[in-house]
Order: C-alpha cells, then sequence, then structure tokens
C-alpha cells in the first residue's frame, strides 16, 4: 500500500472525527459482510490485513485457509450518512487476501478484477449502468415485514398515488452524499415498485456502487419502518424485480465494439444464467410481464432478452435477463468475458431480432447448462460452479 494513500485515509478519518471504520467485503452470492474497526487499526488493515474466519462466509466454508484477510480499497472510502455526526463511521470496501499475501482466488471482487486486467490486455474498455428494481413493504404492528405495498400506484404515476417519492428522495440524496450519483428515479409498474439508475461506469466501480445502492435503499426503507425488497417475484401476480444492465464497449483505437460485445452475450447467455439469476423465483419472472424468456434482441425496447440502441454517435445494449439476487462481481466478469470472445470472433446479432432460443425455464435447467458448459469452466473457480450449482 502506498503510505501516501495511508496518510491521506487516516487524514480523512481525522478530519471527519470517525471513531469506527467498517471493512466491508462480500461472501461468494454478493451478500455484504463486514467487520469494524477503530482508527487506530487503520495501518494494520493496509499493511497486514484484517483476519476473518473464511469458513463461516458462505460460499468459503471449504477454503483451505482458516483465516482470510481484508486489505481495504482506498478509492471507496465513504462516511455512511445515517449515522451520527460526531464520532462517524465510515465504510471502505476490501478484498480478501491468503495468509500468504495472495489475493483469494474465491473473492468475486478478485475474479472480476482478472476480467477487467483480460479486458486491458486486449485494448477493450468496458463500461456498466445499472437499472434496478425494488418493492417497498409495510411492517406490522411488531415490526415484521409483510407483503403489503407501501402504495397502489403504477408506472411512473406522481403523487399522491405515488407515496414511494419521498422514500426514493431520500435514497438518492442518501447515495449523492456517499460519492455516487443516481441518474434518475421513477416508480415502476407494481404496486410499491421503484426503479433507480445510475450512469455507466467502469466494471469495479459499478460493482460496488450495485452493493452501496442496495444496502442504501434497505437502510433507508428500514429507517422509515419499512421493508425492501429484491427478490425476482416478491408478489407472484404483479411484476417481478429485474436488474437492467447497460453496457458501453469501446477497442483501443476508441471504435464502439458494443454490437460484438452483444452478440458474444446472446451466445453464451444459456452458459452464465444460473450466475445472473442464481434463485428459483428468477425463473418465475421470466416471461412474466416485460421479462424476457427467449435470446432475442431488440432496437425497439420492447421484451426482447437484450435492447441494442444506436443513440448520437453510440450504441448502447441493455441486457434484460439478471436480477438482483445475483452478485454483481460475477456478473459483470461474466459479460466481460463474453463480450471479448464475440469481439475477437467479431459475432454478428442474429439476423431475426424477436426469435431465438429459450432462457433455462428452471433453475435445474440453468445448473445443468453451466455445470457442462466448457466457457463457464475456463473462467470460474471449480469451486465457485460448485457452489452455485448445488
Amino acid at each position: 500500500m502506498d503510505a501516501y494513500e495511508l496518510s491521506e485515509v487516516m487524514k480523512y478519518i481525522e478530519e471527519e472525527d470517525a471513531k469506527f471504520i467498517r471493512l466491508a467485503f462480500r461472501d461468494a452470492f454478493g451478500v455484504q459482510k463486514n467487520i469494524s474497526v477503530m482508527p487506530g487499526q487503520v495501518p494494520r488493515a493496509f499493511e497486514e490485513g484484517i483476519p476473518v474466519n473464511a469458513r463461516e462466509i458462505a460460499g468459503f466454508e471449504n477454503s483451505p485457509h482458516g483465516l482470510l484477510y481484508l486489505k481495504p480499497d482506498p478509492s471507496t472510502l465513504t462516511v455512511l450518512p445515517w449515522r451520527p455526526d460526531r464520532g462517524k463511521v465510515l465504510r471502505m470496501f476490501c478484498d480478501l487476501y491468503t495468509p500468504d499475501g495472495n489475493p483469494f482466488e474465491l473473492d468475486t471482487r478478485v475474479i472480476l478484477k482478472n476480467a477487467i486486467e483480460k479486458a486491458n490486455d486486449a485494448g477493450v474498455e468496458f463500461r456498466f449502468g445499472s437499472e434496478t428494481e425494488f418493492y417497498i413493504f409495510k411492517k406490522d404492528e411488531e415490526g415484521n415485514p409483510t407483503k403489503e405495498p407501501y402504495d397502489e400506484a403504477g408506472y411512473m404515476d406522481i403523487a399522491p398515488l405515488d407515496r414511494c417519492e419521498n422514500i426514493r428522495r431520500e435514497i438518492s440524496l442518501t447515495i449523492e452524499r456517499m460519492g455516487l450519483t443516481p441518474e434518475r428515479s421513477h416508480h415502476e409498474r407494481g404496486p410499491g415498485q421503484n426503479e433507480i439508475d445510475f450512469h455507466f461506469g467502469k466494471p469495479l466501480k459499478a460493482a460496488d456502487q450495485e452493493i452501496t445502492y442496495k444496502m442504501v435503499v434497505s437502510t433507508v426503507a428500514d429507517r422509515n419502518g419499512l421493508i425492501a425488497d429484491f427478490s425476482p417475484m416478491p408478489i407472484a401476480d404483479k411484476p417481478g424485480n429485474g436488474y437492467h444492465i447497460n453496457i458501453y464497449a469501446t477497442d483501443k483505437d476508441g471504435n464502439d465494439v458494443v454490437k460484438y460485445v452483444a452478440a458474444g452475450i446472446m451466445d453464451k447467455i444459456r452458459d452464465i444464467t444460473i450466475f445472473l439469476n442464481p434463485s428459483e423465483a428468477s425463473y418465475t419472472r421470466f416471461g412474466n410481464s416485460t421479462a424476457p424468456d427467449k435470446v432475442s434482441w431488440s432496437n425497439e425496447g420492447d421484451a426482447e432478452l437484450m435492447y441494442v440502441e444506436p443513440y448520437m454517435g453510440r450504441v448502447r445494449a441493455e441486457l434484460r435477463s439478471p436480477d438482483a439476487s445475483s452478485n454483481p462481481y460475477l456478473v459483470y466478469a461474466l459479460l466481460i468475458y463474453a463480450g471479448l470472445e464475440g469481439i475477437e470472433k467479431k459475432l454478428s446479432l442474429p439476423e431475426t431480432m424477436k426469435e431465438g432460443a429459450m432462457l433455462p425455464k428452471s433453475r435445474k435447467e440453468a445448473v445443468r447448462i453451466a455445470v457442462e458448459s466448457k466457457f463457464v469452466k475456463g473462467i470460474l473457480p471449480a469451486e465457485i460452479i460448485e457452489e452455485y450449482t448445488l
């Protein structure tokens, strides 16, 4: 760790009167975990790492290392705005390291970093933006979550029908105070359903941003006596929650290569679906409302898997199958690898836009396809594949 970076972090901690620093990491499924340290332990975190019990973390139970070590990424340092103004709490994302000082290969943030490095070697820059939907439900008198939506509004309705407006505003302002910039927000089709979108960013920042976003949404909802639900199908007969991903890519000469990337992703989408849609409910969402169920594309913004839009001299591809039960680090890594193959082979989008193979109809089918995929086996550690395909 560069001493200048450490000195700047320590200076920031002092200026903000911070008393606790949360060192955040994630399990194999992208669920955020953290351990808090006092300011005096921060130099140790940078130099040696802070130990955590690996075998208590989901997906790492069979790790050959009993302890893993958290080392912070100083670029992710931020204040948690809902904590006290005095004695503030800061947060930094960390990478996991083994006792011998090597990156832990099952850490999905490390897997994404490896994908980014491969893209850099190929001279390709990827950027991702997210459009993630969630429901807001009421709690009962004892504070337990219910499935009663906070309102009965519909797509892009306004107050008073849209009772979620103030919640979305508070979420957006909180995220902004943490150094991230939400692009737009609105009420979605379902009762109590919302969407907040982010401008595209580099893959690692985009993945960190998605984890932060979900944390803030859940925290703000709870502080308002409500519950946020990102699951694929919170209400059986209503629209599901999607995690739509906007994709941009350029080669080393600045050429737009998004169409190759989109074709590569479509070519491998069935192989990687279990990682983009890991829960049983993910497959109930496919074909429901505007969620896709075919490997198809469109330039009209319908209900296809991939929406490809030329705009102002740039092409944007929007992948519409993932949901937020997925791990964004793993998702972006797989999209990079599939996109690079599309570029390398100069794959073309199918001539027939709206007809194609079906996405897996069940988790069982998605597991079978992933287990048989040479593409997946060539990218992901066997232990990660096993965790997702049990």
